[in-house]
């Protein structure tokens, strides 16, 4: 009984590791696709005139369109094959490299290097500890997706004000949710992985992967952003 337990227990964790191997992975992936656009775009924008005033003027349909990719991924993720999630993922890392790079054209070099720096260490903490905790963070969820509907209102809200302060509250509150969510929602994974069935298809566990990929993805570029407005260095 007792080698029985163990078998099974060592198939769950071998199975778990697995699994977040791979979201990471594509985490990764999509991060490593961000910033290539986003570098390729932001060295046009300071080429040409023309180009950098052409990309600000497609920010807000390209932003738009990103989070018709977010809903349709999170809510069609069962319904649509495992290849279709992939390239939608792969899509939608590509164009967020396109709106960030308008982001990181108003900061210098050097602090974007330093403040991803920081984000990934600060990422990679956050991960850690809802990884190993024992401790249920569901509330804790709970509660940082109240605040992040929260940064959203008072970001829409700011576009028409305009408010330094202002977003600098959002920026200072939205560094607290996103940590928060980053432990969060790598504890969820951790979850989700130990829960995936042994005889699951490989589309199955591909489709996990990416929605549990794009969910970090998002935690990592937000927090970059956020730290970015504190920390980052304008270039003007």
């Amino acid at each position: 009984m007792d080698s029985y337990s163990s078998l099974s227990q060592n198939t769950t964790l071998v199975k778990t590791n697995s699994f977040i191997r791979s979201v990471y992975n594509w985490m990764f992936i999509g991060l490593g696709l961000t910033a290539l656009v986003a570098f390729y775009t932001v060295t046009q924008m300071n080429a040409s005139q023309e180009t950098y005033m052409t990309i600000r003027g497609l920010f807000w349909p390209v932003a738009i369109a990103e989070i018709g990719f977010v809903f349709f991924l999170s809510s069609r993720i069962q319904k649509i094959k495992a290849t279709t999630a992939t390239l939608l993922f792969v899509i939608y890392s590509m164009l967020n490299g396109l709106t960030l790079s308008i982001i990181l054209f108003q900061y210098t070099a050097v602090s974007i290097a330093s403040t991803f720096v920081v984000c990934s260490v600060t990422f990679l903490a956050c991960s850690i500890y809802g990884m190993v905790t024992k401790k249920d963070l569901t509330s804790l969820g709970g509660f940082m997706m109240m605040g992040l509907i929260g940064i959203v209102i008072a970001t829409v809200v700011n576009i028409f004000l305009q408010s330094s302060a202002m977003q600098m509250i959002i920026s200072y509150i939205g560094v607290v949710v996103f940590i928060g969510l980053t432990a969060y929602d790598t504890q969820k994974l951790k979850t989700m992985s130990a829960t995936i069935p042994d005889n699951a298809s490989g589309a199955m566990v591909r489709k996990g992967a990416i929605i549990g990929a794009l969910t970090l993805y998002l935690d990592f570029i937000n927090l970059f952003i956020m730290l970015l407005h504190i920390f980052g260095g304008s270039r003007d």
